[in-house]
């Protein structure tokens, strides 16, 4: 392996959606920091089975504005 053209692996904390927590070594961030997950196999609609809409920055509420002269049902 070259020197100093590599990223700092090191230990970080991952949360998941329901507050479980677990350790693991990643690149991302630095020692100690956290990442907290939006989705994963516990809330993904691949492995539950279930559609869940997340709307992050009101990207629904966009579309529907975009598209309201089409007729689209309001719900």
């Amino acid at each position: 392996m070259k020197t100093d053209i590599h990223p700092e692996y090191h230990e970080i904390n991952v949360v998941m959606t329901d507050g479980t927590e677990f350790k693991t070594r990643s690149t991302y961030g630095k020692a100690g920091d956290t990442l907290r997950l939006d989705i994963d196999p516990k809330s993904h609609p691949a492995w539950t089975g279930v559609q869940k809409l997340v709307d992050r920055g009101g990207q629904v509420a966009k579309f529907n504005k975009r598209f309201e002269a089409f007729g689209l049902k309001k719900s």
